[in-house]
């Protein structure tokens, strides 16, 4: 079973889980998910400061993450 990503972990977590997250996110807008800074933050500050909708984000990670599964 896919992992399941929240909007309360860490960017760092987020793309560790599986790198391709970090495309998803730099195709969404958010281009510095390797900064060091990203590292410490949640998905959903992340989100916020970057004027993401943190939903949207959560929704295009996890279909990703479940389809690698399938």
């Amino acid at each position: 079973m896919a992992q399941t990503i929240h909007k309360d972990m860490l960017i760092g977590e987020i793309i560790s889980i599986d790198p391709g997250n970090a495309a998803i996110l730099m195709s969404n807008g958010m281009h510095c998910p390797g900064c060091p800074a990203s590292q410490a933050e949640t998905l959903e500050e992340a989100a916020q400061v970057h004027g993401m909708n943190v939903d949207e984000l959560l929704k295009d990670m996890n279909e990703y993450l479940a389809k690698k599964e399938a």
